[in-house]
């Protein structure tokens, strides 16, 4: 990985653990997020006229990369939503992170990425220690507590927003090789908006929209920014770099949210979550310098 791409990703980490603290402060989360993404795009559309060149227009390919792409994306988040809803956090949490384990898989097998052992084991180290942050203790027991209840319908929600993750990080990688980042990322923040803009037409959400918007309009205003910065960095990174070494460099968000949690939420920092930060940056320095 260049040390451009490398540079890229953490900061997009960086932004998306900021504006992910904003999101855990607001009242209601999903129309917080919705206002995030309408905001950013309202950013998004007034850089336009000042970027060189004109819009390129997308081709059939461009388009069905893009609405692919958001709907893994938006199903992501409700299988999240549905996991954490329903079942343990310390349980449902590791489990989402599992689509670290197939983008090795998908990079060699469907982009012919090729990656060196140090990297390899650079992005089992992130993994290890994005699984262990939400763990109560460090035995064999709470391990493999997460794999105990595989009949549990928040254990599968949590199972397939790992997965359904990997495949959006395919797409994602595909839609900036063959498209610029900027528009393709100005393209799936319009289609991931429209999404939500439908379930947002919902009955339960209609009469909060405004409500949420006026509650917390300063948080809104203030994260729309730190959302676009994540999304243009982390796909001018992608661009730039594997995809089975750009997603889980990312995972410092991860890490940047655990340090935020300690000095302002008050949340403690016990053994468990030293040794999963520290197994976080073990395994960045290695993809780095694999």
């Amino acid at each position: 990985m260049s040390s451009l791409a490398f540079a890229l990703i953490l900061f997009s980490g960086i932004m998306h653990s900021l504006y992910n603290f904003l999101i855990k402060k607001s009242q209601d989360k999903t129309i917080f997020i919705w206002w995030l993404f309408l905001t950013s795009l309202g950013i998004f559309a007034a850089m336009l006229p000042f970027l060189p060149g004109p819009f390129p227009r997308p081709d059939a390919e461009v388009m069905l990369l893009t609405v692919g792409g958001a709907f893994c994306f938006v199903l992501y988040h409700l299988f999240t939503g549905r996991a954490y809803q329903h079942g343990d956090l310390s349980v449902t949490y590791p489990l989402s992170q599992t689509g670290m384990l197939y983008l090795p898989l998908w990079g060699v097998w469907l982009l012919g990425e090729h990656l060196s052992l140090t990297g390899f084991c650079g992005i089992i180290t992130i993994m290890a220690g994005a699984y262990l942050l939400q763990l109560r203790r460090l035995t064999l027991a709470e391990l493999l507590r997460p794999f105990g209840s595989l009949i549990d319908t928040s254990v599968h929600a949590a199972l397939a927003a790992g997965f359904v993750y990997s495949l959006g990080a395919i797409i994602d990688k595909i839609g900036v090789t063959c498209y610029h980042p900027v528009y393709f990322t100005f393209l799936m923040v319009l289609v991931m908006l429209a999404f939500m803009t439908v379930n947002m037409m919902r009955p339960r959400y209609r009469t909060r929209i405004m409500a949420e918007w006026h509650l917390n309009r300063r948080f809104i205003v203030a994260g729309a920014p730190l959302m676009m910065g994540s999304f243009l960095s982390f796909r001018y990174g992608l661009a730039l770099s594997p995809m089975s070494y750009a997603v889980p460099v990312r995972q410092v968000s991860v890490l940047i949210g655990v340090v935020a949690g300690v000095l302002f939420l008050g949340e403690s920092c016990g053994k468990i979550r030293l040794l999963g930060s520290l197994l976080i940056i073990a395994g960045i320095f290695l993809v780095r310098v694999g």
